[in-house]
């Protein structure tokens, strides 16, 4: 399992565009991911995230999926950054049409992606077996159905990782048995930081700091999370014309220099490295990001002894809600998918600390074993027609 399975690599035909498409592994023939663009995405990221995803998949608790993942070298402001997605996606069709099931991530939008899939005749990624079963075809009108309902004001798609995040955050402070109206800052404030700091001060956090990428504002009081939201632009960053006159505005790298108890990387990977990783002052890093700590950073963190909830369990929500409705394993209603990914991530994240404080391990190095991918299928049009067996797997 350290390698990946497949690495596909792709060459836009009219920019300068460059895109890797990277299946860690099948399970039933299936694989699932998310499709990133920005500029600084490489090779050796996307297998990374794709090792990830195969790690999440199990942490899932998915029977079902293996991980996989896709990036493109490209800037997502681009005006024809859509144009570039499209073309990347037409070229992985044929990986697409056998059940490789690519959707959003960091620089994409879920709709986008849906909206090229739609257009040479795909709802969401199949396999063969999956495309005649009654079951999971009703599953995906309910996860369609399920994409257009909100909750707590935002679409559920656009809650889901975030609310995972914060829940598994909740969880592992209380393990640590930290104080109340703890001091939270959050780097990067797309759907899934947006949607953290919600239920973060939901549940009673501080909000003390956001970055996104124009800017860093702080508040020792506490931010008016609701109103940022509000108020967001078209690519995710904060309006500074709604801000509070005691709101500090300050350049978005001065992030780590926000005093608190609970940081949360929901942006880039590699932001928490060995140049400022002895900068951190939280007792405690929630991965809402993918890999957003390199391994020399990583090492330094764990050296200094802060806990890690580490990306593939505290950022799961997507992947969840995706394959309890897809599969029928939750009622297709909004609360009914929160509640489920709430009871998991805190399952999680319990498990973790409990396991690590028992063994004296980094969260990290736990996580990897007990949440190890022990699956490796074959494509399943690559298994003889008579060997099919998905509906009693």
């Amino acid at each position: 399992m350290l390698k990946p399975y497949l690495v596909v690599e792709w060459n836009d035909t009219e920019t300068d565009a460059k895109g890797w498409l990277v299946v860690h592994n099948f399970v039933k023939g299936y694989t699932g991911g998310g499709t990133r663009m920005h500029p600084t995405v490489t090779r050796e990221e996307v297998e990374r995230l794709a090792e990830a995803m195969a790690y999440k998949y199990v942490a899932c608790e998915s029977e079902t999926t293996g991980g996989c993942k896709a990036g493109i070298a490209y800037g997502y402001k681009a005006p024809d950054a859509y144009a570039v997605l499209r073309r990347f996606l037409i070229a992985m069709m044929p990986y697409i049409d056998i059940g490789v099931s690519l959707g959003s991530d960091l620089g994409t939008k879920y709709e986008d992606v849906l909206k090229i899939f739609n257009e040479f005749g795909i709802d969401i990624p199949l396999t063969k077996s999956m495309k005649q079963n009654p079951d999971v075809l009703q599953g995906i009108k309910d996860f369609d159905e399920l994409l257009t309902t909100k909750i707590d004001g935002l679409f559920l798609n656009d809650v889901v990782t975030g609310y995972g995040v914060a829940f598994s955050a909740d969880e592992a402070w209380k393990f640590k048995s930290g104080k109340g109206g703890a001091r939270v800052v959050i780097q990067g404030f797309g759907c899934v930081g947006a949607s953290c700091a919600l239920k973060m001060s939901q549940l009673g956090y501080k909000v003390v700091g956001i970055s996104d990428a124009a800017l860093l504002v702080t508040c020792e009081e506490g931010l008016d999370v609701q109103k940022l939201i509000d108020h967001k632009n078209m690519y995710g960053e904060m309006d500074k014309a709604f801000f509070e006159p005691h709101y500090d505005v300050r350049s978005n790298t001065e992030w780590l220099d926000i005093d608190c108890d609970i940081l949360i990387p929901s942006a880039l990977e590699d932001v928490i490295h060995i140049s400022n990783a002895k900068s951190v002052k939280a007792s405690l890093i929630v991965e809402a990001a993918n890999i957003p700590l390199s391994s020399e950073g990583d090492e330094i963190i764990k050296q200094r002894g802060i806990d890690v909830v580490n990306d593939f369990v505290a950022n799961l929500g997507a992947i969840r809600f995706y394959d309890v409705v897809i599969f029928g394993l939750v009622k297709p209603n909004p609360q009914a998918v929160v509640d489920d990914i709430e009871k998991l991530c805190r399952k999680n994240t319990y498990h973790l600390f409990t396991q690590a404080k028992k063994q004296k391990k980094y969260q990290r190095e736990v996580a990897y074993e007990i949440f190890k991918p022990t699956i490796s299928d074959l494509p399943e049009y690559a298994v003889p027609s008579e060997a099919l067996s998905w509906n009693s797997r």
